[in-house]
């Protein structure tokens, strides 16, 4: 029988909520003539206005690709190009974080960009308002430590800023993609960082450069700022609501100008955003609450869906972008993205995985003498699934965080180089026993079974691997790089052929009744396209990835030769659901 524990009840962080006596209140501003409707997660505060802030802000950015279909077949024992697979999760995009009025706002977002690194490790940027209210940019490539020093800190003066941290595919030409975003245009000059991604893209460019809008680089967040140049709306907030009256599909945005910073979540909510305070009054606005933690602000509350808030020395304004639906949050971001000391949708993410690993425990028990963890993102729920089975936990798998994007092979060809390069068994831990490991997800399968011949080429006498999320059968299109469907395991095989492929003793999801069930009357808020092929925003125009890394990083070609690596999505795509989805598989049944 499922653990019945109700997902409402995990604990919440006692974050308190910090008002400065000395920032008068604004009334807040609707841009509707209905008021921002209240969202089933998050209980509705009276928006907070301030003369003086240190906003932080943490915004991921979205390629307009979520589908990478690859032409380039490889054996399971290939690792030529380990890092195709890395991991073999899905992949969050990216990191956003900004700060209003205080006189170390970049150095702020450098540090809250740290704390999102997990986020994103391709790119950085941050974008600082000088006392000359001139929009100053450093963007690079490569992790937050590697783009930024003292020196180039030392260029981005100001008490206003915004920052981002991306993940990508390699390319030459990736600098150009790489956010916060930077536009003048007549009224004055713009910044931007961007998670999320928007299934209408293709649609609004070609309107766009139809009207002679001219584009510099392939990513789906310079629309935005094409959108805001073009609107005829005043003043300049109203022009960030028309533009986006115009998106479909993801985006949790900040925006930066001379004199404001306004953060932006889509109606649906897909991707977290949450905004915080410091002792000095600053507002911070970040994709997580680890985030705010490192530089010391205070969580007061989420960005709701549909929600505008535009933050200038008057205070804070709350705008209604339009009537939201029923939220549709992914539910993926408390499965894996985000770090376990996260407070994620209003509810913990450390709390949210143990309970995973407990249901596991419940519904897929198995006689064994130790649990061990696919580090990292697996760590959470093995505790869970220990501690409910009465097993104990041991660190059966080493992971090296010193792992760079490449690495030479000696000539005499290493089996499972990759994973042997990020995780070591402890033999001692393995040998002669019988193993439980639990992983957070299984996307092509390819990594799982490099993990079970590890185990077992280790002495683990039996392996049964758990998993803390129900199979993954279709794309994601809000802001996940995930693989085609026809690359996800699950997508083609049922659990038992799942497990006859990595080799393990028995196989196990959590089942996703059992998911949903946990979540309560919360359930219906959470967007389960991966799982169940259902949409809430229909993908109609997303482009999916046919060769190489030809991908979202700054092509230089025209737009013939966009077009001519990438193809349509169906309209209508169907997904073949397996019928074993969340059953044990085990070759002793």
């Amino acid at each position: 029988m499922a653990d019945t524990t109700s997902f409402s009840a995990l604990s919440k962080p006692s974050y308190s909520l910090k008002h400065n006596p000395q920032i008068p209140q604004k009334a807040p501003l609707f841009i509707l003539p209905k008021t921002l409707q209240k969202p089933y997660l998050f209980p509705q505060k009276p928006c907070l206005s301030h003369t003086t802030h240190k906003t932080h802000i943490t915004l991921s950015s979205k390629n307009p690709i979520s589908d990478l279909v690859s032409t380039n077949k490889k054996s399971p024992d290939d690792f030529s190009s380990f890092f195709d697979d890395d991991d073999d999760k899905p992949r969050e995009e990216c990191g956003v974080v900004g700060i209003y009025g205080d006189p170390e706002a970049s150095r702020l977002c450098y540090l809250a960009l740290h704390a999102l690194q997990h986020r994103g490790q391709e790119g950085a940027g941050i974008v600082a308002v000088n006392e000359n209210k001139v929009l100053q940019s450093v963007t690079g490539v490569g992790l937050v430590s590697e783009v930024f020093n003292e020196s180039k800190l030392d260029q981005l003066p100001g008490d206003l800023a915004i920052g981002h941290v991306r993940y990508s595919t390699a390319g030459s030409s990736m600098l150009k993609n790489v956010q916060p975003f930077v536009a003048g245009y007549r009224f004055g000059s713009v910044g931007v960082a961007h998670n999320g991604n928007l299934v209408n893209y293709r649609k609004l460019r070609a309107t766009l450069e139809d009207n002679g809008s001219i584009f510099n680089t392939s990513s789906d967040t310079e629309v935005v700022l094409h959108l805001i140049a073009t609107s005829k709306a005043r003043p300049f907030f109203m022009r960030i609501v028309d533009a986006c009256e115009k998106l479909e599909g993801a985006y949790s945005m900040v925006f930066v100008t001379e004199d404001k910073l306004v953060a932006v979540r889509d109606p649906f909510g897909f991707r977290p955003l949450v905004m915080g305070r410091r002792s000095n009054g600053a507002v911070v606005f970040a994709s997580e609450t680890c985030a705010l933690d490192l530089i010391e602000a205070t969580y007061e509350r989420e960005v709701y869906p549909g929600e505008v808030l535009v933050v200038d020395k008057d205070g804070v304004q709350s705008l209604c972008l339009m009537p939201h639906p029923e939220p549709k949050q992914c539910i993926f971001e408390h499965i894996y993205f985000s770090l376990p000391n996260s407070v994620v949708f209003g509810r913990s993410v450390y709390e949210s995985r143990h309970v995973f690993g407990e249901i596991l425990a419940t519904e897929a028990p198995v006689d064994c003498d130790v649990v061990i963890a696919v580090p990292d993102s697996g760590v959470v729920a093995a505790l869970g699934y220990a501690a409910k089975a009465g097993v104990p936990f041991q660190q059966g798998l080493i992971r090296s965080h010193y792992v760079g994007r490449t690495f030479i092979e000696p000539s005499q060809k290493i089996r499972d180089f990759g994973v042997k390069l990020k995780l070591s068994p402890v033999r001692g831990v393995l040998e002669g026993k019988r193993v439980v490991v639990v992983d957070d997800s299984i996307v092509r399968g390819t990594t799982s079974s490099k993990i079970v011949r590890l185990l077992k080429e280790a002495g683990a006498k039996e392996v049964h691997m758990r998993i803390a999320s129900p199979p993954i059968i279709a794309s994601c299109y809000y802001g996940v790089d995930t693989p085609s469907s026809e690359e996800l395991i699950s997508n083609r095989m049922s659990v038992e052929e799942i497990r006859e492929f990595i080799g393990c003793d028995s196989l196990a999801f959590l089942p996703f009744d059992s998911l949903k069930k946990l979540l309560g009357d919360e359930s219906p808020n959470f967007c389960y396209a991966c799982f169940s092929g259902n949409y809430p925003v229909q993908p109609k125009e997303l482009k999916v990835k046919r060769v190489g890394d030809f991908m979202d990083d700054g092509l230089n070609g025209n737009l013939e030769s966009i077009d001519g690596s990438w193809v349509q999505a169906p309209l209508n795509q169907e997904v073949h659901k397996v019928s074993e989805v969340g059953k044990l598989s085990s070759s002793q049944n």
